[in-house]
């Protein structure tokens, strides 16, 4: 990918360059030191991502970043050490911007994560959005049950979609976790899936242990009929989110939104790529909030993540992309 660095100190720009130059994708095609001089960069250069430094309390600056995020429609990583108010922009990814000692390898895989998730990123306007997803699907594994509690527990009590949740989980441990999660998310009813269940509206269906959850078909109004499968286990692992992430990116294309959550090892990955690649939209957890950070960085690096986000941050964009 094509990327411009804006930063107002040379010191900085030139780690940023040494750092990146390791990450044989991520192409450095051009540096500048003020808003002014990118917007000329960005219309001679044609980046795909801009990383930017610049003090986001000049308002000239401030002027840029809306300018670059809304009106050319590009997404911007921006690198703040400050409190001061930036707007919530569709394309503007933020990250901490680290003091000189702090340019480390865990900073520079974070902003190459973010810089994949946002090449990928086409949100033009989120209204475009708002309206059309029918399905939510949520993948997790170690660290899961906690971190879905806490997404779930936010998303309100009339939530507009069906949800489907494939967890890793032992044969015999299912029936507990869902009696654990109607106990903690009182807001929503929380069930183990059936065979041919007719999903509804603002519930969440968990896959069964020893069973792939898959979407059988599709009725008139847009309910999906939920299928528990004995297919042979994927990678090892039945339920397998990838089972559910394809499914569901093949019967809703364009309506799927997928959530990837904490766990160890590969699975969901493919499955966010699926739902990427029918026009759905997919949430990867963050680094930084992750108890494992296997599956969401398998995501990540297979270009499967539109948007990576600390969890704290998910069921909010959720509620934003839904319509809530």
């Amino acid at each position: 990918m094509k990327v411009i660095i804006a930063d107002g100190s040379a010191v900085v720009r030139t780690i940023l360059e040494q750092g990146l130059d390791a990450y044989s994708d991520i192409n450095i095609i051009s540096f500048v030191s003020n808003g002014r001089k990118l917007i000329e960069s960005i219309e001679d250069e044609r980046p795909n991502v801009i990383i930017s430094g610049l003090d986001m309390s000049d308002s000239s600056e401030k002027e840029n970043l809306r300018l670059i995020s809304l009106e050319k429609h590009l997404p911007v990583i921006l690198l703040s050490d400050s409190n001061n108010a930036v707007e919530n922009y569709p394309n503007l990814f933020l990250l901490n911007k680290p003091k000189l000692s702090d340019y480390k390898q865990d900073f520079f895989d974070s902003l190459v994560n973010h810089l994949r998730a946002a090449a990928v990123s086409d949100i033009k306007n989120p209204s475009e959005k708002a309206s059309k997803f029918k399905i939510l699907c949520i993948g997790a594994s170690t660290g899961g049950p906690s971190a879905v509690m806490k997404v779930l527990s936010s998303l309100g009590s009339d939530f507009p979609l069906p949800i489907l949740y494939t967890q890793h989980i032992d044969v015999g441990a299912d029936k507990n976790m869902a009696e654990w999660f109607s106990s903690t998310c009182h807001n929503i009813k929380v069930k183990l899936a059936e065979n041919a269940e007719i999903a509804q509206s603002g519930v969440v269906y968990i896959a069964p242990a020893d069973k792939h959850l898959v979407i059988d078909y599709v009725k008139a109004n847009g309910n999906p009929v939920l299928k528990l499968s004995d297919e042979e286990p994927e990678r090892f692992l039945r339920p397998a989110v990838n089972k559910l992430f394809r499914s569901a990116a093949k019967f809703y294309k364009s309506n799927c939104l997928a959530v990837l959550l904490t766990g160890m090892g590969s699975d969901g990955a493919d499955g966010c790529k699926a739902v990427c690649d029918n026009g759905g939209w997919t949430i990867a957890e963050d680094k930084s909030t992750c108890a494992v950070f296997g599956m969401p960085q398998a995501a990540i690096a297979l270009g499967g993540a539109r948007e990576i986000l600390p969890l704290p941050e998910i069921s909010k964009r959720i509620l934003e992309l839904v319509g809530k």
